[in-house]
């Protein structure tokens, strides 16, 4: 699950920081076309884009539900009773991330690009990275976690040698 959390951070990111480069190009650029957008949709589409901010509400809701709890325990009670009627009321919000990306996209990419990279992703190699890149993607979150645990071990070995060099023991 927190890979999937992490996934989903790191799209926010890349999606967030595309944003200022996005908005200069938009204003060298025409309009969006309808055919622009809806290439973009097909292509979030293609590659199921919805799967990483389906929970996206009801984690949100969560989120703020314990951060809500941790300022006023004493309503611990009525915030556990509150979350799943936000959340009801709150669903289907996520797809404002949709058609967020579907922007992002869309002033990323001319049309013609986009129709081709729909044509790309219908294509056998397309079909195969559909199909590939969420492991791909997992297992390089996980080669990266590995990394950065063995690596902090070899950060905090260099923080102690240093600090035994001083007479500090920790």
């Amino acid at each position: 699950m927190k890979s999937v959390l992490m996934i989903v951070c790191l799209a926010f990111a890349l999606a967030l920081g595309a944003v200022p480069a996005t908005a200069q190009q938009q204003a060298a650029q025409p309009p969006l076309t309808p055919g622009a957008i809806a290439a973009a949709k097909e292509i979030l589409t293609l590659k199921n884009a919805s799967a990483m901010y389906a929970g996206a509400v009801p984690g949100m809701v969560e989120k703020v539900k314990a951060t809500l709890i941790g300022q006023n325990l004493n309503y611990q009670k009525d915030l556990n009773e509150l979350a799943p009627v936000i959340a009801k009321q709150l669903a289907g919000r996520e797809q404002e991330i949709g058609d967020g990306m579907v922007g992002v996209y869309a002033g990323m990419f001319t049309e013609q690009e986009l129709k081709d990279l729909v044509a790309f992703y219908k294509s056998p190699l397309g079909q195969k990275l559909l199909t590939a890149e969420p492991k791909a993607i997992n297992l390089s979150m996980q080669v990266m976690n590995e990394w950065a645990q063995h690596f902090s071990e070899v950060v905090a070995s260099a923080f102690r040698a240093e600090m035994k060099k001083r007479g500090k023991d920790i």
